[in-house]
């Protein structure tokens, strides 16, 4: 009984791909070409990374300036740099009984501060630095040139900001020659397609989500009137620990993983169009126009946070925590003017 209910469902296949409704021959198409794919070595990938500044290595060390705060940028959960209290020319100087103390937005800090310390010859380390950290710190130095002279005194100014890598994305742009507008092949086709395209690349850890589709009547040049589906959508990446496949490993970075799926999927649509060719068969209702997929990269950055290169220019595509008087309430790119606002990393203007 198994083995005739397996051959009618294979013979009742068999004649619906020969008698050929719209979506079935187009899934055929769809389906072979992400099968043939799936079969090609991997290539090759283009890595854009963005050109933030990581100020994350023990040997940075960062000097403040009598004449304006310095402006000093910390990854969001890393450590900082050593933030100095002297000036480039104290730096080379000699010293005499260097009294250091340092003052955040919380108030003074103690060396036994478990988030931000205070080295035994006066730097600022800050060692898992959170967004609420950001700020004004100043720091008040006092020293003697020499022994026989008077006891100096200084007052450093930094403004400290956390800042993330840009979450940027791949949006994409393809065009089908389609079943009429109000078909619902077209809607079941959509549907089969962005299951093959989330497929390719759920192994990269990265997903794919539908922006817009729509059904249009296109005049051809010197011809009549077709019917075309327009599809955009969007492929990021997931966080590592929350994809199929969870690894720590260089390759798994955002932008590596994400121009794979690039890859991945400009090949998927190639692919159909080699698929067409060697057919036999009169083409599908519903097929990929070919030369029509187009990409673009976009940046976005985290609510609360903001690009701005006049700014931040030694942090030109961080994105940096917004500074009171601006806000971010979505994940675009900038901080927009707010004047209520007091706090660091604003997501609204109340």
């Amino acid at each position: 009984m198994e083995a005739s209910a397996s051959g009618r469902a294979r013979r009742g296949w068999l004649r619906s791909r020969a008698a050929g409704s719209p979506l079935s021959r187009a899934a055929v198409v769809l389906v072979f070409s992400a099968l043939v794919l799936r079969a090609t070595p991997s290539v090759g990938y283009l890595a854009r990374l963005p050109r933030g500044i990581h100020l994350t290595q023990d040997s940075m060390k960062i000097v403040g300036s009598p004449n304006f705060p310095v402006k000093v940028y910390v990854m969001l959960h890393q450590k900082s740099p050593h933030v100095l209290c002297v000036t480039q020319r104290l730096r080379n100087s000699e010293l005499i009984d260097p009294s250091f103390q340092w003052h955040g937005p919380k108030g003074k800090i103690i060396s036994e501060n478990s988030t931000a310390q205070v080295t035994s010859t006066g730097s600022l380390v800050f060692q898992n630095f959170e967004e609420s950290m950001s700020g004004v710190y100043t720091c008040f130095l006092e020293y003697k040139p020499t022994v026989e002279e008077v006891v100096k005194n200084l007052q450093l100014k930094y403004i400290v900001y956390a800042y993330r890598e840009p979450q940027y994305y791949y949006q994409f742009t393809a065009r089908y020659h389609a079943a009429p507008c109000n078909s619902v092949y077209n809607v079941s086709f959509e549907k089969k397609l962005l299951q093959i395209l989330s497929k390719l690349v759920l192994d990269l850890s990265c997903q794919v989500f539908l922006l817009k589709s729509e059904c249009h009547r296109v005049k051809m040049q010197r011809a009549g009137l077709q019917n075309e589906l327009f599809f955009t959508f969007s492929v990021s990446s997931l966080d590592t620990e929350k994809g199929p496949n969870p690894c720590a490993d260089h390759s798994c970075e955002s932008s590596k993983r994400l121009s794979k799926a690039k890859n991945l999927i400009e090949r998927f649509f190639n692919q159909q169009v080699e698929v067409l060719g060697r057919r036999a068969e009169p083409l599908p209702e519903i097929y990929y126009i070919e030369g029509t997929l187009q990409m673009v990269w976009i940046n976005r950055c985290f609510p609360g946070y903001g690009m701005n290169i006049l700014k931040h220019p030694k942090c030109p595509e961080c994105c940096v925590i917004c500074s009171p008087g601006s806000y971010n309430s979505h994940d675009g790119i900038h901080c927009l003017q707010c004047n209520s606002s007091l706090v660091f990393g604003a997501k609204a203007c109340l």
